[in-house]
């Protein structure tokens, strides 16, 4: 939308209670806070389009955080909104003091001045697909549970070192559910010793453990115990009762949350052409899916956190935002070139896991990957050169609506 087309300019500093906002009418401000509630987010579409003569195409409403409740409702209701960097926005605070104070009236007003002054300072908003939501979400919170379950895990392996080292022989990590069953079943040394092979040989069965046998498991829970001070076997045994449900409901959380971004994932491959004419998406879910090294969770963070340059092919927007575009400072005859560490975490990560894999299946990104390594470059900054190139191969293939082929890659000049 042509910025010239704007004749109100209006700034939310958002709270967890109330918003401070600021509206810049004619060049007069006017102050006003409304509450975090309906009927505040109610009053505060009235007073807008009270203030535009009931035209929302001529409000422009800047904000920092680029989701919530503010900027759905103002979305829903057809004014244009904008977001801008926290950072950027400290910078444009010194137009006005320079003292370094800070209170929620000044911050709605930088919001608007800096809006009607350096609109390409902004991000325009668009609303979201719903699909895309709740995947973003889908995918934060499965994030936290294997965060959740790495930490309880630690907490179980640090349990069994003080009393049952050896078991942490078949999984040294102490993250597997039949650990947790031959813990359940035999929680002490001595009982592992009188250990049979038939409830070992029905725990490898249920969970399909191939990688060791029954003779393997009852070797190792039959070796020599741990000599330690009385009261231990209590007192650890005693935290592995509480540890070991807590693993077993985040466990089958995670699972219930993998399940839902594959059914999201599917719904998006569902997704028809609307009436604007504007791309399907499960093209882009397809197209992904056919990188090397993109699972189902890459694909689903990569859609959930770069939506909106991936729908529009912005290859330099994709760089930067998972940091594989490097940083540049010059000045005179000197110049530096450093990491780029202002970027989305997640999607960086996401990146990462996608480019070592990659390497191991791709040989042209294991190519890209040596010539790094030749260069005395680390394995974090030559994986981004892997990254770097799997951003730009998968632009190309969204713009030519095409699956990533092995085969045709390997044969090409």
């Amino acid at each position: 939308m042509d910025a010239s087309s704007f004749r109100i300019w209006v700034g939310v500093d958002r709270g967890d209670r109330e918003h401070q906002v600021c509206a810049v009418v004619e060049g007069r401000e006017q102050q006003r806070k409304v509450e975090h509630s309906g009927a505040g987010m109610k009053q505060l579409v009235a007073w807008l389009l009270e203030l535009s003569g009931g035209r929302p195409a001529i409000v422009a409403v800047g904000i920092e955080v680029p989701h919530g409740v503010v900027v759905d409702c103002l979305l829903e209701h057809r004014f244009s909104v904008f977001s801008i960097n926290p950072k950027q926005l400290d910078r444009f605070r010194d137009r006005f003091t320079v003292a370094g104070a800070k209170d929620d009236s000044r911050d709605a007003r930088v919001l608007a001045s800096s809006l009607e002054t350096d609109p390409q300072a902004f991000l325009h908003l668009a609303p979201e697909n719903p699909l895309i939501v709740q995947l973003r979400e889908a995918t934060h919170v499965l994030e936290d549970l294997k965060e959740e379950r790495r930490a309880l895990a630690n907490r179980l392996r640090d349990q069994l070192n003080r009393y049952y080292p050896q078991i942490l022989e078949l999984s040294g990590a102490a993250d597997e559910v039949w650990i947790w069953d031959l813990i359940e079943r035999w929680p002490l040394p001595e009982q592992a010793r009188r250990a049979r092979a038939g409830p070992v040989k029905h725990i490898l069965r249920e969970h399909h453990i191939r990688r060791v046998t029954t003779d393997d498991v009852l070797k190792v829970l039959k070796a020599p115990a741990l000599p330690v001070a009385p009261g231990v076997h209590e007192a650890a045994t005693g935290h592995i009762e509480l540890l070991l449900p807590r693993l077993r409901l985040v466990c089958k959380q995670q699972a219930r949350c993998e399940g839902t971004i594959a059914t999201l994932l599917r719904g998006l491959g569902e997704v028809s052409e609307d009436a604007s004419g504007e791309k399907r998406e499960h093209r882009d879910v397809d197209i992904l899916r056919s990188m090397p090294g993109a699972g189902e969770f890459v694909t689903a963070t990569m859609l959930a956190e770069a939506s909106r340059p991936l729908t529009e092919r912005n290859y330099h927007v994709l760089r930067a935002r998972s940091g594989t575009a490097p940083v540049t400072r010059q000045s005179g005859k000197t110049r530096f070139v450093s990491m780029r560490y202002a970027c989305n975490s997640r999607l960086r990560n996401a990146l990462h896991y996608m480019s070592n894999t990659a390497r191991l299946h791709d040989p042209r990104a294991e190519a890209v990957y040596r010539s790094h390594r030749a260069k005395g470059q680390t394995h974090a900054r030559a994986l981004r050169a892997v990254g770097d190139r799997q951003l730009q191969l998968l632009v190309t293939l969204l713009e030519r609506d095409e699956l990533f082929d092995f085969t045709r890659r390997q044969t090409s000049p």
